[in-house]
Formats: structure tokens, C-alpha cells, sequence
């Protein structure tokens, strides 16, 4: 029998599981182990075995079970188990998608293993997030994982610990700060503090590391909370039932206990993608990875206290893409590259000894694959729409610089340059190669 539930996801569940009498075990002498990451747009992707199949995930605090999708090429290998078909709905206004529900799945996460995991497997090949990321991403985790360890992120080194409750012991440390975590739906929560046109506001916001902005707020005008005048409409994020739209703005101050950040990107997501996110009325939106990067964290569910450190992020500043251009990884393209090889050609003379050396270089060529970047979002009247650029355009260079040689998030970055920054971009448009050139501006004057 079919069954329908209602998610919302940027990487958040909305139900409550309750706890589950399975547990990970984890499988050394000193009750603790250290996993290697991956930062990625400020999201941390950690290696994840499911049922012996190595897969990438998302660690997001508070998500109540693991969500797998982009698996279809792995289906025989990852034997699914005991299942049954629901439907999921979640963030942006698309329809629901198709699931399985699981229940005996092993699930190993570094020396930690646990068995008869309960996991949600997608059906929709379309809902892929490795395309945004620019790496393998096959799913999401996050509660099971954080109930049974003390976790401590090192967002600079990139690696978690974590360790059994009962063996984790305190540091000393006079430049840490605790806070209270509140849980609702097996999801935590913190109190916080931000500024809106010289108003102090008290917020509760979720803890999401699932998240890659730095606030969201749900916009409340009878509570103070909403997006001023210097705002832009923008392309906020992925949900399971589609795209999600909002406001990007900057907010006076927020803070955390004693920490303060000034100026940093908030974003106001319209109403109607976060219905089901509401559900929570005390909720006022979410504190993310462009925030807690900043930090290095320890999360502990058991005593209900999050530690914070600053790290070498944390005066980073807060910025915007000020280009108006989203991109993807859609796929490979074939590219001719050069091979040259030096040839060294020797001259001899009548009396047998050698005269001269002269060096020729060959030049031969070669088809590889490469990543194709393309556009998926343009802002309306941004600067990148004003000179031409349409969506589905293949980024071929930028600035000169072939983008078959770098990474998506080196090619991001460069839109987030200073104002006024010039942006040369070569792209390929239906086989037609164009050029384009634009000024970075800053949308808040």
C-alpha cells in the first residue's frame, strides 16, 4: 500500500522517528575514530558504506534517517532491503517523488557500524545534488549518527571525531562557548539574537549543517522579523519538490551567546516552500554552514550542548554572487588537448663528429573528457542577463582561464569577486561558441 508524507528538505526532515533501540557500535579500543571530509560549499561530505557499498553523504545535523537518491546505477549492488513505496514531499513547489522505505540495512561510517538501519531511497533520477556540488553526493545523514556520538567538527583540518559518550571527556578551553540545545522532532535547536532596523529580535533557529547559507529567517512582520528595502529576489537552494526562491539580504547583527557577526548574508525563503517547516511555531529559521564554519564544533545530543571555538574562519567575510549566474556540472564534454614530445635531432659533419643539436617539438593531440559547466539559474536583471547570457549556456573559459582545468567551486568563486571585477566569459551555445563580458556589482548600493 502506497503511503504519502510530507518532508521538507534542504537536507531537514519535519517527523519525529522517536528513538531507536539499534545503535551504532563503534569498533575501537578507545571509543573514538576520526573521519576525513570534504568541505563543499560549506556543506561537509564524509564516505558513508551502505549494505558494502561506498557512497558519499551529507552530514546534517537533526535529519531523522538516512535519504539516499542518485543510487540507480548502484541499485543490484546496494540490495535495498525490506521495503515498502511511500511518496515524499519537501521544499519548492514541484510534486511529490517516489520512495522506498527500508528497514535492515547496514549502514558503516568510519570503525562505527550499525545494523537494521532504517533508510528512504529515491527514485527520481532527477533529483541529483551532485551537480550543484561538483562531487559524487548519494545521500544524507545525520540523527542516527549524532544520538549515539560526541561529534566534534574541525572545519579547518576537515575531519570529525566521534566518540562514545561515555568515554568523551571536556577539554579546558576559556575561548569555548556552550550553549543549550532545544530539540523538537529530534532536531536541535539554539537560541540566538539578530538586529533588524535597530530592533533586537530573540530568534530560534535550527541548526542546520545541511544548510549552505548563513541564516534563514521566515519573515514575520508582526514579530520584527522581515527583509529591508536592500534586497534581491535570487535562486536560494534545491528541495525535494523543486527549486526554492526567496529574498537575499544582509542582516544588522546577529549573534550567538557572545559571538557577533555583522553584516552577514541572511536569506528570507517565500512562504510557501516552507509550509510544512512551520510546523514548529516557535521556529524563526536556521543558523548554516557559512555560520558554523567558522567554528569548531562540538555536538553532543546526550547532554544537549553545543560547544563553539572560533576558528581561522570566522572573520571571513560575508559575500554574494554578484554575477547572477548559478552553474552545474552537466556532465563531460570531449576536448582536444595537446601532447607535445620533444624530439632532439643531431647534426654530424664530414669528419664524423657532431656539429650542432637542434630540438624539434611534435605536437600531437588527443580527445579527453572534461566536466561541463553550464548555466541552470540567471537572476533576472543581473549583470551576466543584461549582457546575453541564457540558461543552458557551457561555460568554455572565464578570464581566460579554461574551466576544464578547474573545479565547480573555483569557477563559483570567481563570482564572488570585488565590485567592479571584469568577468570575460567564453561559453558554447547550442555549438555555436560566444563571448561575453560583464562588471561585477554589488546588488546592496
Amino acid at each position: 500500500m502506497r503511503k504519502f508524507l510530507y518532508l521538507t528538505f534542504l537536507f531537514s526532515f519535519v517527523f519525529s522517528f522517536g528513538f531507536s533501540q539499534n545503535e551504532f557500535s563503534l569498533q575501537t579500543k578507545n571509543g573514538k575514530d576520526k573521519i576525513r571530509f570534504q568541505l563543499i560549499n560549506n556543506l561537509i561530505v564524509i564516505p558513508v558504506e551502505v549494505n558494502g557499498v561506498e557512497l558519499s553523504f551529507i552530514l546534517d545535523t537533526g535529519v531523522s534517517k538516512p535519504l539516499i537518491f542518485n543510487y540507480l546505477n548502484i541499485t543490484d549492488s546496494l540490495k535495498i532491503r525490506d521495503t515498502e513505496t511511500i511518496l515524499l514531499m519537501g521544499l519548492g513547489d514541484g510534486d511529490p517523488v517516489e520512495a522506498l522505505r527500508s528497514k535492515n540495512n547496514v549502514i558503516k561510517i568510519g570503525e562505527a557500524i550499525k545494523i537494521n538501519q532504517e533508510l528512504y531511497a529515491i527514485f527520481d533520477p532527477s533529483l541529483n545534488f551532485a551537480p550543484r556540488l561538483g562531487v559524487p553526493v548519494h545521500g544524507i545523514m545525520g540523527y542516527d549518527l549524532f544520538k549515539d556520538f560526541v561529534v566534534e567538527i574541525n572545519y579547518i583540518s576537515k575531519y570529525i571525531t566521534i566518540t562514545n559518550p561515555e568515554d568523551y571527556v571536556y577539554k579546558k578551553c576559556r575561548k569555548c562557548t556552550d550553549l543549550n540545545l532545544e530539540f523538537y522532532n529530534n532536531k536541535p535547536y539554539v537560541r540566538g539574537k539578530v538586529k533588524i532596523d535597530d530592533k533586537e529580535i530573540p530568534v530560534k533557529l535550527l541548526i542546520d549543517s545541511g544548510g549552505s547559507d548563513a541564516l534563514w529567517l521566515f519573515e514575520e512582520k508582526s514579530e520584527g522579523i522581515y527583509a529591508n528595502n536592500k534586497y534581491f529576489n535570487d535562486f536560494l537552494g534545491h528541495g525535494l519538490s523543486g527549486s526554492v526562491y526567496g529574498k537575499r539580504s544582509k542582516i544588522d547583527e546577529f549573534w550567538l551567546n557572545d559571538f557577533r557577526f555583522k553584516n552577514a548574508n541572511v536569506s528570507f525563503p517565500d512562504s510557501t516552500s516552507i509550509l510544512y517547516a512551520k510546523q514548529h511555531k516557535e521556529r524563526n529559521g536556521s543558523v548554516a554552514g557559512n555560520i558554523l564554519k567558522r567554528f569548531n564544533v562540538v555536538i553532543n545530543y546526550r547532554k544537549a550542548l553545543i560547544t563553539l571555538k572560533k576558528n581561522g574562519n570566522f572573520r571571513d567575510p560575508f559575500s554574494y554572487n554578484k554575477s547572477g549566474i548559478e552553474i552545474e556540472h552537466t556532465g563531460v564534454r570531449m576536448v582536444k588537448e595537446e601532447n607535445n614530445s620533444f624530439v632532439s635531432d643531431r647534426l654530424v659533419n664530414g669528419s664524423g663528429t657532431e656539429s650542432s643539436t637542434s630540438i624539434v617539438i611534435e605536437t600531437k593531440y588527443k580527445l579527453a573528457l572534461k566536466p561541463a559547466f553550464s548555466i541552470v539559474e540567471l537572476r533576472k536583471d543581473s549583470p551576466a542577463e543584461r549582457a546575453g547570457l541564457k540558461v543552458g549556456d557551457v561555460i568554455l573559459t572565464i578570464n581566460g582561464n579554461p574551466t576544464q582545468s578547474l573545479e565547480l567551486q573555483d569557477v563559483v568563486q570567481m563570482f564572488y569577486g570585488e565590485e567592479g571585477k571584469r568577468i570575460k566569459l567564453r561559453v558554447d551555445r547550442n555549438g555555436i561558441i560566444l563571448f561575453y563580458q560583464f562588471m561585477l556589482e554589488s546588488v546592496f548600493k
